[in-house]
């Protein structure tokens, strides 16, 4: 069976002494034990986040990176950096840095494979808008965007990638797709992922983003094929504990 996996996604919030000082009470409370846990910080925090949970299995993801190792790129970093710092996970894709900083499919997947070579696990995210849900385009534009993620992967590729699937219209919103509208798209990337690498798409976890909270969390995280979350606003909260022990 596929191991549960929770990414908490601070995007850009937590002041250092903060963050210090959440992340050490929530590693006293947090049980590692059934389900993989995943805090994705601000780069400003990775060292010292990184330190406190040294002696835990939580691990430690970055929010963004480049999809080159070196370069005149100023204010980016770089996979490779990342995996050198101790860093696990990586988010590459999220809507908002799609709709903010011009991320595109293509800049997506080169970020995804430049991850994979230096040994971090992309959490890769697709989803529709609400627009494109109203009118009936949520398959072809999670298809097209899955699509474009995993080109120039093997099996073996596919299996260190985690897909997140997080509705636009649900990120932030309050909104949270039913565990029925979440599941029926979850198990369609499934289906993709078979018919393009065969079996091992039943090892790929799936997860589910979009306002998931310590009150929905069970639901959706019993459907067949959604694997856990990634996890925004409640990542930063003391209930984040009440998420990842959902059971």
């Amino acid at each position: 069976m596929r191991r549960k996996i929770v990414a908490g996604n601070w995007k850009m919030n937590l002041l250092p002494s903060e963050a210090k000082a959440f992340t050490g009470e929530l590693k006293e409370k947090i049980n590692t034990d059934k389900i993989d846990v995943v805090i994705c910080v601000p780069d400003v925090h990775l060292y010292p986040i990184l330190d406190l949970v040294k002696g835990t299995k939580i691990k430690v993801g970055a929010q963004n990176m480049h999809y080159a190792d070196k370069g005149a790129y100023t204010g980016e970093v770089s996979g490779k950096m990342l995996a050198e710092m101790g860093v696990s996970y990586v988010i590459i894709g999220h809507s908002e840095r799609r709709e903010y900083f011009n991320e595109t499919d293509t800049t997506v997947n080169l970020k995804t494979l430049r991850a994979l070579k230096n040994g971090l696990t992309p959490i890769v995210c697709i989803g529709e808008t609400l627009k494109q849900r109203e009118s009936e385009r949520t398959f072809f534009v999670i298809s097209k965007q899955l699509s474009f993620a995993v080109d120039g992967m093997t099996a073996d590729d596919i299996k260190k990638i985690v897909i997140a699937y997080e509705p636009v219209w649900a990120i932030g919103t309050g909104k949270t797709a039913t565990k029925e509208q979440a599941e029926e798209v979850c198990a369609a990337i499934r289906k993709q992922l078979n018919e393009r690498f065969g079996d091992v798409s039943e090892e790929v976890r799936i997860l589910y983003g979009g306002s998931v909270t310590d009150t929905n969390a069970k639901d959706l995280f019993s459907m067949q094929n959604i694997d856990g979350g990634l996890v925004g606003g409640a990542s930063l909260k003391a209930s984040f504990e009440q998420v990842v022990c959902f059971e």
